[in-house]
């Protein structure tokens, strides 16, 4: 006897087996890629595009820092917290319904967030975005995953892992223009006009694929260990760089969540149908493309949070400059991630995928021996090299992924490889940024007394290194121009040395990542997907 809530299974969309408005456009592959790229584009774009807006939010509604924390935090834990259970959802109702309903959500919630006159609303539906975002991801790849033909599928996931790359990237540009130009709200209005496209194209271009054997019933208890011990791992992550890695509250919530995942592999091994069937990772090339997913997410979330400090902070430049700077490595992606497509279709995923990991660790390195005095020629070829990296590793990963999960639980697949990706963001800003604090906080007393500069108490240190571990020079109000720009200096030296600690570890993680690559293979079940599609 379970505690499982038992559904009937639902009946085929009858819509699906009536005259489509258009002859040839329901269904289409490449026309269903275009589809879900519109919905993907607006959550990925909204992951950056926000962070240039808080100061604009905070100054209009009157927000703490601890609020403005909580509009990035809140969106965050949503998504990452149910992505896998959201997953489940598409492969139970479907993922064309599935994505819809999420599209629609997270563009109504975007407008809701214009729309609200308090700090207090904002953090709401920035939650409600993340939940309708965790819908959305997994139902698109589930989606590409039915469509396509295995010969086609990883151009099809390259594209995907090209509108993802690009929107990421492109959000700090996007966001810097309307906020300077429009207003913070048009960051979230904006969204309003790409969800009515999405949602257009989706009900007139995308087909409901079902397996046979799709799962009938929910795992009520699965869901509810699996969102805990997600919960409290997030949570903990999020909040390490304040508590600090030695207190006990950081590992009380890290304990907690160990414990709820192990509860939730016991239990997902006696339940009759589980949220994530442990037989899952029993494929070595799965499991090994979830641990690559998280150790590249901690190699290149990790190291690119310290390089917008250093843009900004050290190089001056503004936001937007800051993000075309870092055009090589959007564009890397771009140009990259199809192609990866094609060559891991010819060759399998193995070799594309070690050789990105080694190119990311090589990028890394580099991005280690950055200094204030670096120009953008040399920059921009360290970024560039990352860019290059990273395309078969996403592509790659999360072919290898979906690929050698069975059919009926390709959602579930999909919100294994965000959840990672999600995962191994926060590991890599908070161990990297433990990394920077501890080499901050053993360098910047000496580096301050070298400069001959006016001692400090205790207290003004521990203040002084919170700055300079974001860049910023801890100068006071009237200090003279000679000791500001000492200050400056030691700041800006101090800081290099700790992101180039946080690179070289980065570059250590991406090593490893290289061996776990060479355990993966081509996706075992990729041919149950759409071997018969016309494309």
């Amino acid at each position: 006897m379970t505690s499982q809530t038992t559904v009937d299974k639902a009946p085929k969309d009858p819509r699906d087996s009536l005259p489509t408005p258009a002859k040839g456009l329901r269904g289409h592959p490449w026309l269903t890629l275009f589809a879900v790229a519109i919905g993907v584009m607006m959550v990925a774009l909204d992951g950056t595009i926000v962070a240039i807006a808080n100061p604009a939010i905070a100054s209009d509604l009157g927000a703490t820092f601890a609020d403005v924390q909580w509009i990035t935090n809140g969106y965050f834990l949503a998504l990452a917290v149910t992505l896998i259970t959201a997953g489940k959802l598409g492969d139970r109702f479907g993922h064309r319904q599935t994505f819809l309903i999420g599209v629609v959500g997270f563009a109504l919630a975007s407008a809701a967030i214009g729309l609200s006159d308090s700090i207090a609303m904002v953090i709401t539906f920035r939650v409600a975005q993340g939940l309708f975002g965790a819908l959305l991801m997994p139902a698109a790849l589930g989606l590409l995953r039915a469509t396509f033909p295995a010969e086609k599928l990883n151009m099809a996931i390259g594209i995907w892992g090209m509108v993802i790359g690009a929107s990421t990237a492109g959000g700090p540009i996007v966001g810097g223009l309307l906020v300077e130009h429009v207003s913070w709200q048009s960051v979230f209005f904006i969204n309003v006009p790409v969800g009515i496209l999405a949602v257009v194209l989706g009900v007139i271009i995308l087909k409901d694929h079902r397996a046979q054997n799709a799962p009938r019933s929910f795992d009520i208890l699965g869901i509810l260990l699996l969102s805990a011990a997600m919960f409290c791992l997030v949570w903990a992550l999020i909040k390490a760089p304040e508590w600090g890695w030695g207190d006990g509250k950081t590992w009380g919530f890290i304990v907690v969540a160990l414990v709820c995942f192990g509860l939730f592999a016991v239990w997902e091994n006696k339940v009759a149908e589980p949220l994530i069937p442990m037989r899952l990772f029993r494929s070595v090339p799965l499991s090994a493309g979830v641990v690559l997913m998280v150790l590249m997410a901690i190699a290149f979330m990790g190291g690119l949070f310290f390089v917008t400090f250093y843009l900004q902070n050290v190089h001056g430049m503004s936001p937007v400059d800051a993000g075309l700077h870092l055009l090589p490595l959007t564009g890397m992606m771009i140009v990259g991630s199809p192609l990866a497509g094609v060559v891991i279709t010819k060759v399998g995923p193995r070799v594309p995928l070690a050789g990105g990991m080694a190119l990311t660790g090589i990028a890394m390195f580099g991005m280690s021996t950055l200094t204030t005095d670096t120009g953008s020629p040399l920059m921009s070829v360290w970024f560039a090299l990352l860019g290059l990296g990273l395309a078969p590793v996403m592509v790659g990963a999360t072919e290898v992924i979906v690929g050698n999960a069975p059919m009926e639980l390709s959602g579930v697949a999909g919100g294994l490889q965000q959840a990672a990706m999600q995962i191994g963001g926060a590991l890599g800003t908070a161990v990297l940024g433990a990394v920077m604090a501890s080499k901050v906080d053993s360098d910047l007393a000496d580096n301050w007394a070298d400069a001959e500069l006016p001692p400090l108490s205790p207290e003004q240190l521990d203040k002084a290194a919170e700055a300079v571990q974001v860049g910023v020079p801890p100068v006071a109000d009237g200090t003279p121009p000679e000791v500001a720009a000492k200050i400056a200096g030691v700041a800006h030296d101090t800081f290099i040395s700790g992101m180039g600690a946080a690179c070289l570890v980065a570059a250590g993680v991406a090593v490893v990542a290289v061996f776990v690559a060479l355990l993966t293979k081509r996706g075992e079940n990729a041919e149950a997907g759409a071997g018969a599609a016309h494309i």
